[in-house]
């Protein structure tokens, strides 16, 4: 993660909080929007426009709350031929899932897909499992509704052909990626090398050792004592665990009760409670194979963004 900001599609940028620091990567990426999504979030450069929400990586923080304010800081950014990077800690979690959401919004893909195309472009893309059910039901709840919303607020066209053209290319190319193992889905097995080295992987964890030579004494057993030990080793164990689900490297502290949006060039602040996910998440679904282009029909259009 210390490779610098990707970029996800023309004028959006995926980065960690050290590469939103950086002068050179801003300057050299012609970064002018920072969105920067995590506990302390604060405003850096005086020469940049930024949204800062305060947000903790865990599970039970809401995100969904913020798509439709992040949407229109990148989309009106974005139209104004501005670049926006958005970042968090380790640009892993928390601004994954808000560009996910971005890209669900003003093109046709669906939550997968859209993780895709970011995973395409930045290898360490991984939201927790909380995040990843939070963008699973804002594609079955609240998606129409907001390319709706986008579709009447920025009607202009001039994104949509960029944006199908570079979809179409992070997922023509995300199943060479994912053969060569250059990207990792979060779902690594135990034994299994992580792409990324963030998996928990075997030479973290003790391999048991088992021996099936038995002592002189229990040859010599009747055969319903053997059986009944066979049968107690064979069940008796502790079932192994199942593959660890990445984390963000930055620890965050518990989630507060409240969680509050900064938009500084307006100097605006903004309060949501943060909703618990009761529901149990959902892992992503690998799917090999993904023919054709995609068609973005969404129309946009640009905006007064007077704040921007």
């Amino acid at each position: 993660m210390g490779n610098g900001m990707n970029k996800v599609l023309p004028g959006l940028y995926v980065g960690n909080y050290r590469d939103s620091k950086d002068s050179s990567q801003l300057a050299k990426h012609n970064i002018t929007h920072i969105l920067a999504i995590h506990d302390t979030a604060r405003r850096i450069h005086s020469d940049k426009h930024y949204l800062c929400v305060m947000a903790s990586d865990t599970p039970d923080q809401n995100l969904t709350q913020y798509f439709s304010l992040c949407n229109d800081f990148i989309h009106a950014a974005r139209l104004r031929d501005g670049n926006v990077l958005i970042h968090c800690l380790a640009g892993m979690s928390r601004s994954v899932t808000v560009a996910v959401a971005y890209i669900m919004s003003v093109t046709t893909l669906n939550w997968k897909d859209a993780l895709k195309v970011v995973r395409a472009g930045r290898n360490v893309a991984n939201p927790n499992l909380g995040f990843l059910k939070q963008l699973e039901e804002f594609e079955c709840t609240r998606l129409i509704e907001e390319r709706r919303r986008l579709k009447e607020r920025y009607p202009s066209l001039a994104l949509v052909y960029k944006d199908q053209e570079q979809c179409a290319l992070m997922l023509n190319n995300y199943e060479e990626l994912l053969q060569s193992r250059s990207i990792c889905e979060g779902n690594c097995a135990l034994g299994e090398t992580c792409p990324s080295g963030l998996c928990r992987s075997a030479s973290q964890r003790k391999p048991r050792t088992r021996t099936n030579q038995r002592s002189q004494s229990e040859m010599h057993r009747s055969p319903s004592s053997s059986s009944t030990r066979s049968s107690t080793c064979s069940t008796g164990g502790r079932p192994r665990s199942g593959p660890a689900g990445l984390r963000s490297l930055a620890s965050a502290p518990p989630s507060r009760s409240g969680s509050r949006v900064d938009l500084s060039s307006s100097g605006m602040n903004l309060t949501a409670p943060s909703t618990p996910q009761c529901s149990p998440p959902v892992s992503p679904l690998r799917r090999r194979g993904t023919q054709g282009r995609v068609q973005v029909p969404l129309a946009l259009k640009e905006d007064d963004f007077d704040e921007l």
